[in-house]
C-alpha cells in the first residue's frame, strides 16, 4: 500500500483534480479508493483526499465491498469538511466562495439521495444552519439562510430543537424574532417551546418576554385575547395567574386560579387556590386546599414546607392543637427542620398569651418558657438557616422565665424534669410535654 500510496502522489503531482468521476481515479477499486480517501482526510490533506473521494458523490455507494462499517452520509459529512477546509485555506474570495458552493450542493444532495427514514435529517438540517451561520461572510445571506434551516429543524421535530445543544437554536431563533420585531412568530415560538425548555433557554423566554411586553398588563390583553385559540390553555393560564399577581388584581388572581384547578387540580394549581384564599385572610377556606395540596405534594421537601403552612393557618385562627399536630408533622418529615421548631416555639408561646387574657401572668405561666426556649435552642442547633433568629427570640424570652424567687417559692431546682400540663393550669392540659427547670 505504501509504494502504491507513493505512485499515485507522484501521477497527482502531473494531473488536475477530477470532478463528476463516478469511478474511483487511476483504475483502483472502491475499496483502495475509499482508505486513501479516508486516511488523507484523517490527517487533514484535504487536497488528496479530494482526489480519492469525490467519485462518491457521483457513485452515491451504500455499501463497499471489503468495508463492513461503511455509511454514505458519513462520507458526504467528511466530503463537506473538506470542502471548507480547502475554502479556509484558500486566499482567492472567489475560489473561496466555489468551494463553499461545493460544500452547499453536497447538502442539497443529501436530501436528493436519502428518505427520511434512512438518516438522521433533522440532524443535517441542523448542520446545514451551522455551515451557513459559520460561513456567512462568504455566502450570500448566509445568516438568514442558517435561520431557514433552524427553522425547518424546529418544524420537524418542536421538543428535539427546543432541547438540542441546552436550546442554543432555538435562543438563536427566539432572539432573531425579537429583534426583528415579529412578536406574534415570537410569542407563537415561546408558546410551543416553553414546554421542552431547560433552564437556559428559560431565561432567554423570560428576557424575550421582557422586551416584547415591557407592560404586563400589555401581555395580559394579549393572553386573554388569544386564550380560545390556545391549545395549551392550562400554560396560558398559568402566565395569567402569575401576571395578575405582579399587577395586584387578586380578585382574578383568584379566577384564574379556580380555572386552573378545574382543568388540572394537581399539587401546583391546588396551591395556587390555597395561596389566593391565604391573600384574603379566608383561613378555613385556605385550609381546605392547603390538606388538599399535603396530599399531593411531590416529595418531603414540598410536604414539610405545606404541613408548616397547614400549621400556621390553624395558628392564625387560634387552633393551637391542630397547629402543634402539623409542625410536628413537618418534623417527622425532617427533623432537622428549624422553621418547624420554631413554629412549635411560636404555638406555645401564643398558648401562654391566650391562658393569660384578661390577667396577670403569673410564675406557672412563666413555666411554658422553658419549653418555648427549648424548642428554640432545638431549631437553633439542627439548623444553621434559623440560628440568628432563634438566639434572637431566645435573649427575648430569658427574661420572663420563672425567677430565682419564684423557683425557691415553688422548690423548683436546676436541672429537673417538669412537665407542661394540667398541673400548671387547666389552660394547659392539652400540652403535656416536659421541660427542664432552668
Amino acid at each position: 500500500m505504501k509504494n502504491l500510496i507513493l505512485i499515485i502522489s507522484f501521477l497527482v503531482g502531473f494531473s488536475s483534480l477530477s470532478y463528476g468521476q463516478s469511478e474511483p481515479p487511476y483504475g483502483m477499486s472502491q475499496l483502495e479508493a475509499y482508505s486513501l480517501f479516508y486516511e488523507n482526510y484523517r490527517t487533514g490533506d484535504y487536497e488528496m483526499a479530494l482526489t480519492f473521494g469525490q467519485w462518491m458523490l457521483e457513485a452515491k455507494p451504500r455499501e463497499i465491498q471489503g468495508h463492513r462499517s461503511f455509511s454514505l452520509d458519513t462520507q458526504f459529512n467528511r466530503l463537506i469538511n473538506v470542502y471548507v477546509g480547502l475554502a479556509e485555506s484558500e486566499s482567492d474570495p472567489s475560489e473561496k466562495a466555489r468551494l463553499l458552493e461545493q460544500a452547499i450542493e453536497i447538502y442539497d444532495l443529501v436530501h436528493e439521495t436519502f428518505e427520511e427514514d434512512e438518516i438522521d435529517m433533522f440532524r443535517w438540517t441542523i448542520r446545514q444552519g451551522q455551515f451557513y451561520q459559520e460561513n456567512h461572510r462568504e455566502i450570500d445571506q448566509g445568516i438568514q439562510k442558517a435561520y431557514e434551516h433552524y427553522e425547518r429543524a424546529y418544524e420537524m421535530d418542536r421538543q428535539q430543537f427546543a432541547e438540542t445543544s441546552d436550546g442554543y437554536y432555538a435562543r438563536l431563533l427566539l432572539n432573531n424574532y425579537v429583534s426583528q420585531n415579529e412578536r406574534d412568530k415570537a410569542l407563537a415560538f415561546i408558546d410551543v417551546v416553553e414546554d421542552y425548555a431547560g433552564d437556559t433557554l428559560m431565561q432567554t423566554i423570560e428576557e424575550a418576554r421582557n422586551e416584547l411586553f415591557q407592560d404586563p398588563e400589555e401581555r395580559i390583553a394579549f393572553l386573554e385575547e388569544r386564550l380560545d385559540q390556545r391549545e395549551d390553555r392550562e400554560v396560558a393560564l398559568t402566565e395569567l395567574a402569575t401576571l395578575y399577581d405582579r399587577v395586584g388584581d387578586r380578585a382574578k388572581a383568584r379566577e384564574i386560579a379556580v380555572q386552573l384547578y378545574e382543568i388540572n387540580p394537581n399539587f401546583e394549581n391546588t396551591r395556587k387556590l390555597a395561596d389566593a384564599a391565604l391573600s384574603d385572610a379566608n383561613y378555613n377556606e385556605a385550609l381546605n386546599y392547603l390538606t388538599e395540596a399535603l396530599d399531593k405534594a411531590p416529595d418531603d421537601n414540598a410536604r414539610k414546607n405545606i404541613a408548616l403552612e397547614v400549621s400556621r393557618t390553624y395558628q392564625n385562627l387560634d387552633n393551637l392543637q391542630s397547629a402543634r399536630q402539623y409542625a410536628r408533622q413537618a418534623i417527622n418529615i425532617d427533623s432537622n427542620f428549624g422553621d418547624a421548631y420554631m413554629r412549635m416555639a411560636d404555638i406555645y408561646a401564643a398558648a401562654i398569651s391566650s391562658c393569660t387574657s384578661g390577667r396577670s401572668i403569673e410564675r406557672d405561666d412563666r413555666t411554658v418558657y422553658w419549653l418555648v426556649v427549648d424548642y428554640l435552642e432545638r431549631a437553633r442547633d439542627v439548623d444553621p438557616s434559623t440560628r440568628n433568629a432563634a438566639n434572637r427570640q431566645i435573649n427575648s424570652y430569658t427574661p420572663v422565665m420563672p425567677t430565682s424567687e419564684d423557683k425557691f417559692f415553688r422548690g423548683w431546682e436546676d436541672g429537673d424534669t417538669f412537665t407542661i400540663d394540667g398541673s400548671v393550669g387547666e389552660c394547659y392540659a392539652w400540652i403535656n410535654e416536659t421541660t427542664t427547670v432552668r
